[in-house]
């Protein structure tokens, strides 16, 4: 296996993104579950570069931040779209060539912004990261996000001999599947949605919060706001959601923008209720726009952050008590988009 490095690192970075980069390709729909049939006429399809990597990068760098994108990517059609879309915005990306191919993604959005992401990931199992590659740019970050890459998990143990903080999103980890197990344990910072674990997403925040690393947990709930969970706290806080400045079209990407949001207050040195307040700005700003990542919050859009009406003063369910109402996070996919 041969690889290409074909970019230096910046002098530092704010934050530093390992894994995620990839395409996807948009199918809109009128609703979901899509009921069987042979097949349907559907709007113009769209492609572009999307996943979770590239959503962090993005809004990192929106939102003023300094920011490094290491992954392997594709020298195929597919690797040339997330090369263009990351030209310009001020993201350093360093891929590394792989001949197993871009990431790909086929994502079905509702009339109502809730989406189903069919995901190829393509990586073999033993893919690693050369550490002349990453080194370098990891021993310049003040923060880094894993992507849920398996090669990623290789990164850990120089990432805890630097001292540097640490971010995942598990997406819709139910908990109990062992490739997310590792990411949820060694990170100070997790992310995920309530989809996988359901009614479980109290105690699955817990486990993460008491057996691994984190100071906090944050498991983003659609519309319905989010839950957050520190090492002060005995059950999950209800974080109201945020009122978009628009109609929702689109919920591919607002995880990221949530994250995105999170870690730019954390990085301010926010506390943590203001930055899940900030995360929820973020990832309300992404749903208005068609496409994944095609609107990206800047700082000024993220004050002041305003909440739901319906939202306001309310207090979390049990911890292991329904979802909030609202649009679900129906990703399927490890790497989310």
């Amino acid at each position: 296996m041969t690889f290409q490095q074909v970019s230096e690192p910046y002098d530092a970075y704010d934050v530093l993104v390992v894994g995620g980069s990839g395409v996807d390709t948009i199918v809109s729909v009128g609703a979901l579950p899509v009921p069987l049939a042979d097949s349907y006429a559907v709007p113009p399809v769209r492609e572009g570069a999307g996943h979770t990597g590239t959503g962090v990068a993005l809004g990192c760098a929106a939102l003023g931040l300094t920011t490094g994108f290491v992954d392997f990517l594709g020298d195929d059609h597919p690797g040339s779209l997330v090369r263009e879309r990351l030209a310009g915005t001020g993201v350093d990306f360093r891929p590394l060539i792989s001949p197993h191919g871009t990431r790909r993604a086929v994502n079905l959005v509702a009339a109502d912004g809730r989406r189903m992401s069919f995901y190829d990931g393509r990586d073999p199992a033993d893919l690693r990261m050369p550490p002349e590659h990453y080194l370098p740019p990891l021993r310049r970050a003040r923060h880094v996000h894993l992507s849920i890459m398996h090669f990623a998990r290789f990164l850990y143990d120089d990432i805890e001999a630097l001292g540097i903080p640490v971010s995942t999103d598990l997406h819709d980890w139910d908990g109990l599947t062992d490739h997310h197990r590792e990411f949820a344990l060694r990170s100070d910072l997790v992310f995920l949605s309530t989809a996988g674990a359901g009614e479980r997403i109290g105690s699955v925040m817990r486990e993460i919060l008491h057996e691994g690393r984190a100071q906090a947990v944050i498991a983003t709930a659609g519309a319905g706001g989010a839950y957050l969970l520190t090492t002060e706290d005995r059950t999950p806080r209800l974080v109201p959601p945020a009122v978009p400045p628009g109609p929702v079209v689109d919920s591919n990407g607002a995880g990221d923008a949530f994250t995105c949001g999170f870690l730019y207050g954390r990085l301010a040195g926010r506390d943590l209720d203001e930055c899940a307040r900030l995360g929820a700005v973020a990832g309300a700003y992404a749903c208005t726009s068609p496409g994944t990542h095609t609107r990206l919050a800047g700082p000024e859009d993220l004050r002041p952050a305003r909440t739901a009406p319906s939202a306001a003063g309310a207090t979390a369910p049990p911890a292991d008590g329904p979802r909030p109402a609202g649009p679900p996070d129906a990703r399927v996919s490890p790497a989310g988009a």
